[in-house]
């Protein structure tokens, strides 16, 4: 499965099947969880078979079968939450190649006592649940490439492309409130920024570092330049 079918066929699954994991899917997620930490700074963790982080009153009726997740933690930073959007959702990715289905969770989890280890300066941003799925999935609603971009006849394919890919990043509450620009060509590279629009719901700047992502997985990384512009 390639990145790309890998982005078509993810969707968040709540519901699992109690079903353990194989030690060469554990070796493999634990190889890209160190790639993941070593090149976005982060102590990302694997929990497995810990059924108390997506049970009780917490996740009531929102999540059943999950044992085993991913802890999404780093230092504390001020861009700690795009990191953990960009490399959080390579981890999706990667699982859903894998077979495994995957949920982000921001607020839907407890932490278990004993699970993880962090350092003083660090803190959890949010959770992914992991495992074999049992979800159908839903049928969202999502924005447009042109409400989302500025895609156009001026605007090379591969822009496009990249907003077909970024137009199915899951973000919070399927807010989607980012805008990606084509703007053209500078110092001899294409360049694009992205905006971060404001939300009520939050988790803005981790949607950011999803949507990065598919971007660059449906563009091409090496076609263009990124100029950031946050509001």
């Amino acid at each position: 499965m390639t990145l790309l079918e890998a982005i078509d066929k993810r969707h968040s699954v709540r519901h699992y099947i109690r079903k353990a994991l194989p030690q060469e899917t554990v070796d493999a997620l634990r190889t890209k969880i160190e790639d993941c930490n070593r090149e976005g700074n982060l102590h990302i963790q694997l929990v497995l078979n810990e059924p108390k982080g997506f049970s009780g009153m917490i996740c009531y009726g929102q999540f059943s079968g999950v044992e085993n997740y991913l802890v999404m933690a780093g230092k504390k930073a001020d861009d700690l939450d795009e990191r953990i959007g960009y490399y959080g959702e390579q981890l999706v990715l990667f699982a859903q190649q894998l077979g495994l289905g995957t949920c982000w969770a921001g607020l839907t989890y407890s932490k278990i006592k004993g699970t993880y280890n962090l350092e003083d300066d660090e803190k959890i941003a949010c959770m992914i649940a992991l495992g074999y799925p049992d979800d159908p999935g839903r049928n969202l609603k999502r924005k447009s490439i042109n409400q989302l971009s500025n895609v156009g006849d001026s605007t090379p394919e591969w822009f496009k492309a990249g907003v077909e890919a970024a137009q199915k990043a899951p973000t919070a509450v399927n807010q989607q409130k980012f805008f990606l620009e084509y703007l053209g060509v500078k110092d001899g590279r294409h360049t694009v920024r992205i905006k971060r629009l404001f939300s009520l719901a939050g988790y803005t700047k981790m949607d950011l570092g999803i949507v990065k992502l598919h971007f660059e997985i449906g563009a091409g990384k090496n076609n263009f330049t990124w100029e950031d512009e946050a509001i």
